[in-house]
């Protein structure tokens, strides 16, 4: 049974475009996770479907032009990250509603210019619905040194994100700048959004960043073991996923949010369980 295994994993990881997927795949998922656990406590967990929907129609934008669509949709992505914290905490149109203005505005956008192009529809669907034979080897070293200015920044602010996360009004009493540590909350989010997309689409990205988390909460209590529980969830998930996609030929994104969603169940009884011993 094991000597199956292997063989199948070697023949999996034959292909230059698998091992892309999942090189790309994991790192995200290891940055959405982290990144993941303060979004949700903070309740800002919905502002990763939000700027997944600003990529796409950033990404449908730049192709329609023939332009390099990562090089173009990061900076959007980024913008749009830090206008949805200014206009939430400014504007009369505040959260959820907000992001979800800006989310139809962007999906109209991008269909309304897939409309008037020829030619770039399969492109821009890659990066809508994800394909592990979107990856190109230029897409990989930009994932991997985006991935890993995601992880070096957030170990350096850990304890800072921890006391804001937790206690936003005391961070303040004592003259943190919480405002810089949302906005750079919301800027790596923004990253991981766009590296994600080319594997997971638009439509599914942002399951990255909640599913780990909900699912550490389940067993784990301490905000140190939820950032590591999730990133292990996050990281088994995609594998699961990715080798689920293959053998089955299902589409990688969805197969990976299923491998989420059995986690999810799994976790949930057993923290059930243990309340209950």
């Amino acid at each position: 049974m094991n000597n199956e295994v292997f063989q199948l994993l070697g023949k999996m990881f034959s292909y230059h475009f698998m091992v892309r997927a999942a090189v790309v795949g994991l790192l995200v998922s290891l940055c959405a996770a982290l990144l993941g656990v303060s979004l949700v406590l903070k309740r800002y967990s919905m502002i990763g479907d939000g700027l997944s929907h600003v990529g796409f129609g950033a990404l449908a934008v730049a192709s329609a032009l023939g332009l390099a669509p990562m090089w173009v949709s990061i900076p959007v992505v980024m913008a749009a990250a830090v206008l949805l914290l200014r206009l939430s905490s400014h504007a009369k149109v505040k959260g959820d509603a907000l992001i979800a203005m800006i989310s139809a505005a962007s999906l109209a956008v991008g269909v309304i210019v897939l409309s008037l192009s020829s030619g770039t529809t399969g492109d821009v669907n890659n990066y809508l619905f994800g394909s592990v034979l979107a990856m190109t080897g230029e897409d990989v070293w930009l994932s991997v040194g985006l991935a890993a200015v995601v992880l070096v920044l957030f170990g350096i602010f850990y304890r800072k994100m921890f006391a804001v996360t937790f206690d936003e009004t005391f961070a303040r009493a004592t003259g943190e700048k919480v405002e810089g540590y949302h906005l750079l909350l919301a800027c790596l989010t923004a990253l991981t959004i766009v590296l994600g997309m080319r594997v997971m689409g638009a439509m599914l990205i942002s399951s990255l960043i909640i599913f780990p988390a909900l699912t550490a909460m389940r067993v784990c209590r301490s905000f140190r073991s939820v950032t590591i529980c999730a990133a292990v969830v996050s990281v088994v998930c995609f594998m699961l996923g990715l080798c689920a996609s293959y053998l089955l030929d299902t589409p990688t994104g969805a197969s990976v949010v299923v491998a989420n969603v059995v986690a999810f169940l799994a976790f949930s009884l057993a923290g059930r369980i243990r309340e209950k011993g």
